[in-house]
């Protein structure tokens, strides 16, 4: 990882260049983005939701979970922020990514109360999420947020 630390912002909206190294937290928009910690430079948006991530701050830091995976841009890295710290994970498979995936449809779709027709079998017990499938509130919200 290039960025072991990031500095966290709290900001209405997220800048058109992004600043390596910090964490910019919309809570209007309920997002965050950062450039991504391998230093590829790759715009990484991290969505708060039910079914995506959840942002904790403590007054001084600021932890993400699940873990950030970048399954869909070349990098492919995979990362946990806790504590405004940047922990790397090992690279997932392309089986591993495929299974993620699915749960995390399967998810939203009991969230939000539709089928997706998935089994409860194709689920890792406690993956953590490296997909995030956009529904058109997000994308308005995200839309909005760059926009400005």
């Amino acid at each position: 990882m290039r960025h072991l630390t990031l500095e966290h912002r709290f900001v209405r909206n997220a800048p058109r260049v992004l600043e390596p190294g910090v964490l910019y937290i919309s809570m209007e928009y309920a997002t965050a983005v950062h450039s991504c910690c391998c230093g590829c430079g790759d715009r990484v948006v991290t969505p708060f939701t039910p079914t995506d991530w959840r942002m904790t701050f403590d007054g001084e830091s600021v932890t993400l979970n699940p873990s950030v995976g970048n399954w869909n841009q070349a990098c492919r890295s995979h990362y946990v922020i806790d504590k405004n710290r940047v922990i790397e994970y090992g690279p997932w498979s392309d089986a591993r990514v495929e299974i993620e995936k699915r749960r995390d449809k399967q998810a939203k779709a009991e969230y939000y109360g539709c089928t997706p027709g998935l089994a409860r079998h194709d689920s890792l017990s406690t993956a953590p999420a490296g997909y995030t499938a956009q529904t058109s509130g997000l994308w308005s919200r995200f839309q909005g947020w760059f926009s400005k």
